[in-house]
Parts: structure tokens; C-alpha cells; sequence
């Protein structure tokens, strides 16, 4: 049930800007038994050797938009979300398919205009305010992006300062189609990273382009009610073969955040182990789901009664990782996109885990 993932949470634990260094935020260790209080520079200290950190290396684009209905002084609010018919990301695409605002003044036919340089006209209505946009341009999608996009930082984020939009970008970003970023890793850092390696552990990169489905809230009461919408990953033959390695020498698997999660689960799920691939995948882990591959994650602190928490509580058990967060909330973390972080063992009961090949 949807409502036994409600937690109460103070408005002001909401983080409107990241801590001033990307490393310097709180980390909550969530292990098997007890409750650590770090902070995330000790990261290094929770990997071994034997390990392999797995990375989303995906871009978020400067998907929102505004601009003015066509023959009026109407505002209009567009979030690019993927180009019509793929969901893989092309800077030479000029259809899209988008969340409008709003909705119900932009029917078929109406143009959105940004400025004397750009506008888009609607050839296409779905529900829930999506719509498939034809742009005309006389520059670049990608330069008309740059000049006048930004970066999409979540509704309860209110700051939009240049400082915030640098922030909501990992240091290794690099394939761009996300429309949110992989929050988790938005607290690495280079000399972090170059620390963990260090280590002797293993880091590898997949790619999972962020979509909108996965904030948005769920609307049932029953989770086997909740759709999810897909989302495009890439895993490459290294990434699958780092994985391998380190399960072969005992390591654990250890996902930087739940977007790594739903690829390599996603993935095995479908092919009854990890294989290179590019595909997409809609999977909603809840409760009784049996992880075959991840068994660590880093991850934020996550919105009640959304499919975040619910994939973390079925990784952990539900009210071990509520306890978790009414513990946060006592010590005063900071909650979502811009908040504190969490390092989370799997509990067993959750496993399902294939062996090593």
C-alpha cells in the first residue's frame, strides 16, 4: 500500500541548495544491524578491494523551456522529455515529445513561441499533459538548448540560481538524455573517485537516462496499480565484465544510486543475468522483488509514498529503512535532490542473486 511509505517531514529538511563542497555532505550508513552518522568523504573507508562501484554517467539536458502561445501574451512551460519514437537522445532531432503547461490551451495546431529566433508547433495530443512538439529553428538544437534551456530541477527546489544549476550535474556526466540528474553521485568528486580507486576496488559506468517517471508520485493505493515509465540504459561488455570479476572474487556489487539499480536489475531480470545491451526498461521494484545483482547502494533521501523509497525499502525491508528516516529526520539530514546521502547493505530475504560466471 502506497500510504506504508508516509513519513513526516518538516518542510525546512528540504535542501534548496547542495553543501558547499559535493563530498562534505552528511552519509548515513545503513548497515544490517546498526546506524553510522559520516559523512560522504568517507566513502572510501565502507568499499574493499574486492568491489565494484558501478556509475551513471548520463547528462542532463537543459530540458525546460518557456516561451508564449503564438497570437497571445499566454505563458507556456515546456519539459523536453526524449525525441518523438526513441527514446535515445539526438542533438539533430527537431520532434520531441514534451510535458506542456498548460495542457489544455495547447491542443493541436497552437504554436509555442520562444523567442524571433525559435518556436514549436503542437503536432500531436496524449494524456497527462504530453505533447509531440515539431521545432523550427535557425541554429543548432543543442546551441538553442545552451541559449535559452535549463537545467530541470525538481518543483520542490526553489532555486534556480547559476551556482544550483552547475551543481545538478555529476563530475563524470557525459552522455546526455536525462531529464533528472542521478542524485546520488551528484556528491563525488574527482580526487573522491581517483580515492576509491585507490582502494584496489573496481569502478565501471552504465549509462541510464533519468525520465520523468520516476518522480512522479503514485496515484494508487495499491503499488501493483503503479505504471512506470520507461527509461533508456545502456551496459556496455567492461561494465559487465567488471561486475563478473568482482562477484568472482567475492566482492559485492555496489550501486551509486537507484538508477543503477533499475539497469543491472532491469537487465538481469530480463535476460536472466547481465549482458551488454541498450534497451529500456520499466521495472518497479517493490517488496518480494529478488535482486540478482546490486547488493550496496548509495542513495538520497527520497520524497514519502514514491516509488524511490519503495525500491530502497524492498533492497532493505520497509521498516528497517523507515526507522532509518525517522532517525534522519531526528538528527536533522537533508532530504532529496540536494540533501544528504545514505549507504544501504541489502538485507537478506532480498536476494536472489546469481552466481558467479
Amino acid at each position: 500500500m502506497a500510504s506504508a511509505y508516509r513519513f513526516e517531514l518538516p518542510p525546512e529538511l528540504i535542501a534548496q541548495a547542495p553543501a558547499p563542497q559535493r563530498d562534505a555532505s552528511r552519509l548515513m550508513v545503513l548497515g544490517l544491524q546498526r546506524v553510522e552518522h559520516r559523512i560522504f568523504s568517507d566513502l572510501p573507508s565502507l568499499i574493499r578491494p574486492e568491489d565494484v562501484l558501478v556509475l551513471n554517467r548520463t547528462r542532463v539536458i537543459a530540458a525546460r523551456l518557456w516561451g508564449t502561445r503564438d497570437g497571445s501574451a499566454g505563458a507556456v512551460e515546456v519539459l523536453l522529455l526524449h525525441p518523438a519514437g526513441s527514446m535515445r537522445y539526438d542533438a539533430a532531432a527537431t520532434r520531441w515529445t514534451a510535458l506542456v503547461r498548460p495542457a489544455r490551451r495547447l491542443r493541436a495546431g497552437s504554436v509555442i513561441r520562444f523567442d524571433d529566433r525559435a518556436y514549436a508547433r503542437v503536432v500531436a495530443e496524449a494524456d497527462e499533459g504530453i505533447r509531440e512538439l515539431e521545432f523550427a529553428l535557425d541554429e543548432s538544437f543543442e546551441r538553442f538548448l545552451e541559449r535559452a534551456g535549463r537545467l530541470p530541477l525538481p518543483p520542490y527546489i526553489h532555486n534556480d540560481s547559476d551556482e544550483a544549476q552547475a551543481r545538478y550535474q555529476t563530475v563524470f556526466a557525459r552522455d546526455p538524455g536525462s531529464v533528472a540528474a542521478p542524485t546520488a553521485s551528484l556528491h563525488f568528486t574527482k580526487a573522491l573517485l581517483e580515492r576509491i580507486a585507490a582502494t584496489g576496488a573496481t569502478i565501471a559506468e552504465i549509462t541510464l537516462d533519468v525520465g520523468l517517471g520516476t518522480f512522479r508520485p503514485m496515484k494508487h493505493e495499491r503499488l501493483d496499480q503503479h505504471t512506470m515509465h520507461a527509461e533508456r540504459y545502456r551496459i556496455e561488455s567492461p561494465a559487465v565484465a567488471a561486475i563478473e570479476r568482482a562477484r568472482a572474487r567475492g566482492g559485492r556489487v555496489i550501486a551509486a544510486g537507484t538508477t543503477v539499480v533499475r539497469a543491472l536489475e532491469g537487465n538481469a531480470a530480463a535476460h536472466g543475468g547481465l549482458v551488454p545491451e541498450e534497451a529500456t526498461t520499466s521495472i518497479f521494484i517493490k517488496p518480494g522483488f529478488a535482486f540478482a545483482v546490486v547488493d550496496a547502494m548509495i542513495t538520497n533521501f527520497h520524497l514519502p509514498e514514491s516509488t524511490l523509497l519503495v525500491l530502497v525499502s524492498a533492497f532493505a525491508g520497509r521498516e528497517h529503512v523507515l526507522a532509518a528516516y525517522r532517525e534522519a529526520v531526528a538528527q536533522r539530514y537533508r532530504f532529496f535532490s540536494f540533501g544528504d546521502a545514505m549507504f544501504v547493505e541489502r538485507r537478506e530475504g532480498c536476494a536472489g542473486r546469481l552466481p558467479a560466471q
